[in-house]
């Protein structure tokens, strides 16, 4: 018998499903428009695969973007493999959906955000280089919420 309903978790296989979907319609056809996408994920993931050189420039989180140069894109049931440029070096990353924090598509203004039940100040502002110091989450459940646009506004 169900004692409550887990709302937090069930959004969060909701937004995760959403963002499988999306990457795997940009998979098969590309970006359509102006759409693009700004990914933060936790580098510490065990799963997260990155150049031992970005380890060490982003150790807890990084923001990627996905818009105007992209290759080898490939999406699997836990989470997708790309190639980025960086400073005219292409870079292979593999990113769990586990390990993201934020999804946002700013050509329409839609965000989703993914915290770990420990992040509790929702005012807190992450900065550039890194983000918070907090460590990785002990477990896979996450609470979701919606991200505020304004952060990537300019």
């Amino acid at each position: 018998m169900m004692r409550s309903i887990d709302y937090g978790n069930l959004m969060h296989r909701a937004m995760r499903g959403l963002i499988i979907e999306v990457l795997r319609q940009v998979e098969e056809g590309g970006l359509p428009g102006e759409h693009h996408f700004f990914i933060t994920f936790d580098t510490r993931h065990p799963d997260a695969a990155l150049a031992d050189w970005l380890k060490q420039r982003y150790p807890e989180e990084m923001t990627v973007v996905m818009q105007h140069w992209f290759d080898n894109l490939h999406v699997d049931d836990e989470g997708f493999a790309v190639t980025l440029n960086f400073g005219d070096q292409p870079e292979p990353l593999y990113i769990p959906f586990d390990a993201i924090r934020t999804f946002v598509d700013p050509s329409v203004e839609f965000g989703l955000r993914f915290e770990a039940p420990a992040d509790d100040d929702e005012d807190e502002e992450e900065d550039d280089d890194g983000g918070d110091d907090d460590p990785a989450p002990s477990s896979d459940r996450q609470d979701a919420e919606i991200v505020r646009l304004d952060r990537w506004r300019k």
